[in-house]
């Protein structure tokens, strides 16, 4: 099992909405993906709640059957419609992807 997870800073504005506003949006985005994605097992997306000065706002959790689902995963088009939306809307990101 593969575990995926992604931590992004939100600018202050972007798409013309508010931060929270983009969180809210690239939760629903990210979440829509359950069960579209082969090899996917789970997904999950939480916001900070700490707000401190290094905490990311968004966090993406996500468990693969094996490297080569994660890979698919990359590349799958519903992921790439997602991808500019939170591309414009972070300022920040940091990954992580290790192996069970």
């Amino acid at each position: 099992m593969v575990k995926h997870i992604v931590l992004w800073k939100l600018k202050e504005q972007a798409h013309g909405k508010s931060k929270k506003e983009n969180a809210e949006t690239i939760k629903s985005m990210l979440e829509n993906l359950n069960g579209k994605i082969p090899g996917m097992i789970s997904i999950e997306v939480g916001f900070d709640f700490s707000c401190s000065d290094g905490s990311a706002d968004i966090v993406l959790y996500s468990e693969f059957e094996d490297r080569k689902a994660l890979e698919g995963y990359q590349s799958h088009p519903l992921h790439e419609e997602v991808k500019p939306y939170v591309l414009e809307a972070r300022s920040e990101r940091r990954v992580v992807d290790y192996e069970l």
